[in-house]
């Protein structure tokens, strides 16, 4: 393994903002002779791809990899956190959304990533290298863009890139990147349809996903590596269409005997006007100088039952924008038969109907598509209690366990009706062509599936 003489420091939020930056994030001292051979025997390899040791040592050479890491033990930090100055101010500017620390349940035994050779061939191992039309060769030609967002991701969630745990390494370039990748192709078709010097609207990517599976996450990494390499993206999730607490009062007042519209989350709780408005404007922020505040939902308020934030805390857009990341529990999710909601609960029937009014009001928005499959939707409780476990634990009101549970369960239902045609038939208005299934297991990591 070459050895490291690390100098730089952490970049600024602002440093990760164009492409033309990236060559000064980060500096290093290494034997790059070592690297790049290793890197040239990898390419010699495989069969097409045809770099030499010149061209290997010309890339690492820009590439300038393996930024400084405060704890090199790899150890001494969790998988995911933001008690850092550098994560709180990516977050600050991430669309103007805040959370309290991604705790991880992540063994801490090191797996340390030795050469470029081993990454190639743990990204070639990865379950969604078919899924995102990725290949041993691809892979090969754009190494150092998977090594670079790697080693960015690592500073982003504070992580030693040089000493990963096998769930980190698996939750990065098994997960992370190729979801990015395939965005990326995504991009490249979107912007192919249109002629030079249209105005060009950015794409929308929409990603439904279980509560607490780890969705905003990946979307708060996407966000992150979007900005890195110069694209003007947003993110924006159904939540932020919620009732206000006063409006939600007035739903359940009108339904006295209906549990599951008694509290905000299933089809019927959104402000659905605010969403076709929001969502058409920023469908038209394609200039500079065009701006749109976002709104946002406070689920901390009415201790943990929320409220819409105030519009003074909504964060600022600015076009053109490239691309928009728009997440859910419940996006794509089909109206179905009156007999079939009510031989699961008598109450979706009144939710089934709501249902009717959200394609036109999300789903026909939406242009790409991510499904992130779960296998057992009773995951949901347990993600659900760590997240507000970890609101708690920064100081911000939550709900108790029990509450957790009251909670959860007012939507399983719609998750037991819903889910299997979602991955059956894809979200509601989908092209097979631009969709992404990604399955997960408990620990939020993504499986071969079916």
């Amino acid at each position: 393994m070459a050895a490291l003489n690390i100098l730089s420091q952490p970049p600024s939020p602002w440093q990760l903002t164009t492409a033309s930056t990236l060559p000064s994030i980060c500096k290093y001292n290494i034997n790059i002779n070592t690297i790049c051979q290793k890197y040239a025997s990898l390419s010699n390899s495989m069969c097409k791809c045809g770099r030499t040791t010149a061209t290997a040592k010309s890339k690492l050479s820009t590439l300038q990899m393996f930024p400084q890491r405060q704890h090199l033990s790899g150890s001494g930090c969790s998988w995911m956190q933001d008690n850092s100055p550098f994560y709180n101010n990516v977050t600050s500017t991430n669309n103007g959304r805040t959370r309290g620390p991604l705790h991880s349940v992540f063994p801490t035994t090191p797996a340390q990533v030795s050469s470029v050779q081993d990454l190639f061939e743990f990204i070639c191992t990865g379950p969604l290298v078919n899924k995102t039309k990725l290949n041993p060769e691809k892979v090969s030609e754009s190494i150092d863009k998977w090594i670079l967002y790697g080693s960015q991701l690592c500073r982003l969630f504070q992580l030693n890139e040089l000493f990963l745990t096998e769930p980190q390494k698996v939750r990065i370039y098994h997960y992370y990147i190729p979801v990015f990748m395939w965005c990326e192709q995504e991009i490249s078709h979107h912007y192919s349809m249109f002629q030079e010097g249209d105005d060009i609207p950015p794409l929308v990517i929409g990603f439904s996903a279980p509560q607490g599976c780890g969705k905003t996450t990946l979307v708060f990494a996407l966000d992150f590596l979007f900005r890195m390499t110069g694209r003007n993206s947003a993110t924006i999730s159904i939540d932020d269409f919620y009732l206000t607490a006063e409006d939600q009062a007035k739903l359940r007042d009108s339904n006295p005997r209906n549990a599951l519209l008694e509290f905000r989350g299933n089809a019927g709780s959104h402000d659905l006007s605010l969403s076709i408005e929001t969502l058409t404007t920023l469908g038209k922020l394609t200039k500079e100088g065009m701006k749109l505040k976002l709104p946002r939902y406070d689920k901390s308020a009415y201790n943990g039952r929320g409220d819409r934030a105030d519009p003074s805390m909504w964060p600022e857009v600015e076009g053109p924008l490239t691309v928009l990341l728009f997440e859910g529990w419940m996006l794509g999710f089909k109206p179905l038969l009156t007999e079939a909601v009510k031989a699961v609960d008598p109450q979706l029937e009144k939710v089934n109907k709501n249902l009717e009014a959200y394609y036109d009001a999300w789903d026909r928005f939406i242009h790409s598509w991510i499904v992130i499959k779960i296998q057992d939707p009773s995951c949901v409780y347990q993600w659900r209690l760590q997240a507000e476990i970890a609101m708690r634990a920064d100081g911000k009101p939550g709900m108790s366990d029990e509450e957790v549970m009251d909670f959860v369960s007012r939507y399983l239902p719609a998750y037991k009706a819903y889910l299997p045609t979602l991955y059956s038939e894809g979200p509601n208005g989908s092209n097979p062509e631009h969709l992404l299934v990604v399955e997960i297991d408990e620990g939020r990591n993504p499986t071969l599936g079916n």
